[in-house]
C-alpha cells in the first residue's frame, strides 16, 4: 500500500522563502519526506492516486523547533517562583536536582514535557540536562526529534562526579545515537562559571572532530561579566575566544548582557543566539537585544528554558513575546515582523542544530515535520494576514495535527504514543515526593 498523501490545507506557510503564504495549494508527503508542492487544482492532473487529507481552515507551517530546553524539569514547573535566577539555582533547583534527578525523573520529565511541547506544535528541541541517554531514549519512543545536550559542568552530579567521567559517558551517547534518525547530540557544557578552560578546550576539539553544535548559557544575567573579570581576568567573550569557542559552532543562550561592539563580535564569529524571553523576564535575568542582532544578520532562534523558569513549553506564546519584546527594546515597532519572529522559531533554530537540511521549512525533499493550525476559530477571526495571525493572535491550542517524519504524532486533541493518564498520575506522584 502507497505511504503517500496529499495535505490540503487552506494555506501553506512554507517558512523559505520569508513571508510568504501559498493559497490553496497542496503538500504531498510520501513516507518521511516531502515530495511536492503544488496548487490544488493540479492534483488531480499531477497526483490523482494520492489520498487527501483536507484541512479546511488550517494553515500548514513547519514543526517548531525549541532551540533551548531542560525538558525533565518540566516536574519542577512551579516548585519555585517570584525568585532572581541565583536564588532560584542554589536555593531551590540545585538542591532539589541532587535529590532526585535520576533516570525515572528524567524519563518520567523528558515524557511530561515532550507531551506538552508536540501538543503545541513543536516537533524538535534542543535539550541540555543530565541523563541524555534517557532523554533520546524517549524521544525516540515517542516519535519526536531531538538534539540531546553531553553535559559538561566541573561539580559532581547524578550524572557523573569528574570532567573525565562528563566526557567518557558523553562520548558513549554520542556513538550511541550515530544511527538514530530522529536524535542527535551537541555539547552542553552548563556556563562560563562553572566550567574550567580545560573542559572548554576539550568540548572545542570534540566537537570539530564530531561535528556537533556547542549549547551554552552565556551572559545571562547582571553580575556574569564582574565575576568572570575577578575569576579569570577576562570578560566572557574575551576568554571564550582565546579557548576558540567562539564560532559558528556555538549556541549561546540567553544573551541579555550584550553592548553594542559585544553584537558586533557575535556576528562576526558566526555565533548563533538561542532567546528564551519569558525566562528572561520571569528570573529579571535582562533583555536580550534580538531587534540589533538580526539586523546584524546573526541567526537567532527562540527557545522556552525548562519549564521550571518559564512556566510553560508554549512556542506560540514564545514567539508572540519574541516578537513584542524586540519592539519594545528597541522602540522601533517594525523590528521582527511576524515573518520573521515564525522564522525564529523554524528555520534558524534548524541552522543552528545543523538540521536545515533536513527540517525548520516545508521545501521539497525535507523531513515531513509538520503543523496544522486552525485558523477558524473566534481568536483568529478574520484571518486578514495569516503570519500575523499565526504570531500575534493564535494559542497552541489551535494546533490540529503534528507530523514528525511523516508520522501523525498529535492529532485533534490525542497524543499517539503517549497516554495522558499515565503522565498525570506520574506527575502526581513526582509533586507529592518534591514537596519533601
Amino acid at each position: 500500500m502507497s505511504d503517500r498523501r496529499a495535505l490540503l490545507p487552506d494555506w501553506v506557510v512554507p517558512v523559505c522563502p520569508e513571508n510568504v503564504v501559498l493559497d490553496n495549494h497542496a503538500v504531498i508527503v510520501a513516507g518521511e519526506r516531502i515530495e511536492a508542492i503544488l496548487p490544488a487544482d493540479q492534483l488531480e492532473q499531477k497526483a490523482p492516486d494520492v489520498p487527501i487529507q483536507r484541512l479546511a481552515g488550517c494553515a500548514l507551517i513547519p514543526g517548531l523547533i525549541n532551540v533551548h530546553a531542560h525538558s525533565a524539569m518540566a516536574l519542577m514547573r512551579g516548585l519555585a517562583d517570584d525568585l532572581p535566577l541565583m536564588r532560584w539555582l542554589e536555593d531551590h533547583i540545585w538542591p532539589a536536582e541532587q535529590r532526585w534527578v535520576g533516570t525515572e525523573f528524567v524519563r518520567d520529565g523528558s515524557e511530561l514535557a515532550m507531551a506538552e511541547m508536540l501538543a503545541g506544535g513543536t516537533t524538535c528541541f534542543n535539550d541540555s540536562y543530565f541523563f541524555p541517554d534517557v532523554t533520546a531514549a524517549t524521544a525516540a519512543q515517542v516519535g519526536m526529534r531531538a538534539v540531546v545536550g553531553l553535559p559538561v559542568i566541573s561539580l559532581p552530579t547524578a550524572w557523573a562526579s569528574t570532567e573525565d567521567e562528563y566526557f567518557s559517558r558523553g562520548l558513549e551517547v554520542h556513538q550511541a545515537l550515530l544511527s538514530e534518525p530522529l536524535v542527535s547530540t551537541a555539547f552542553a557544557p552548563h556556563a562560563p562559571y562553572t566550567v574550567s578552560d580545560q573542559a572548554f578546550e576539550r568540548i572545542r576539539e570534540l566537537a570539530e572532530e564530531m561535528d556537533v553544535p556547542v549549547h551554552l548559557h552565556l551572559l545571562e544575567a547582571a553580575g556574569e561579566i564582574e565575576g568572570s573579570k575577578q575569576r579569570y581576568g577576562k570578560h566572557p567573550l574575551d576568554r571564550l575566544d582565546a579557548l576558540g569557542l567562539l564560532n559558528n559552532r556555538l549556541i549561546a543562550v540567553h544573551m541579555t548582557q550584550l553592548s553594542e561592539s559585544d553584537m558586533d563580535r557575535v556576528a562576526r564569529h558566526g555565533i548563533h543566539v538561542a532567546h528564551c524571553p519569558a525566562s528572561n523576564l520571569k528570573l529579571a535575568s535582562g533583555l536580550c537585544p534580538v531587534a540589533g542582532l538580526d539586523r546584524r544578520g546573526v541567526n537567532v532562534g527562540i527557545g522556552t528554558d525548562g519549564a521550571a523558569s518559564n512556566n510553560t513549553l508554549d512556542m506560540f506564546a514564545e514567539m508572540r513575546l519574541a516578537a513584542l519584546l524586540a519592539k519594545g527594546v528597541s522602540g522601533d515597532p517594525e523590528a521582527l515582523p511576524a515573518a520573521r519572529a515564525l522564522s525564529m522559531a523554524t528555520i534558524n533554530p534548524a541552522r543552528a542544530l545543523q538540521l536545515d537540511d533536513r527540517v525548520g521549512s516545508i521545501e521539497v525533499g525535507k523531513q515531513a515535520d509538520l503543523v496544522a493550525v486552525r485558523l477558524d476559530r473566534l481568536e483568529t477571526w478574520p484571518v486578514h494576514h495569516v503570519l500575523s495571525q499565526l504570531v500575534y493572535a493564535c494559542s497552541r491550542h489551535q494546533v490540529e495535527t503534528v507530523w514528525v517524519a511523516g508520522q501523525t504524532v498529535f492529532d485533534q486533541g490525542r497524543l499517539t504514543h503517549l497516554d495522558i493518564d499515565q503522565l498525570r498520575a506520574k506527575a502526581q506522584e513526582w509533586q507529592r515526593r518534591l514537596k519533601h
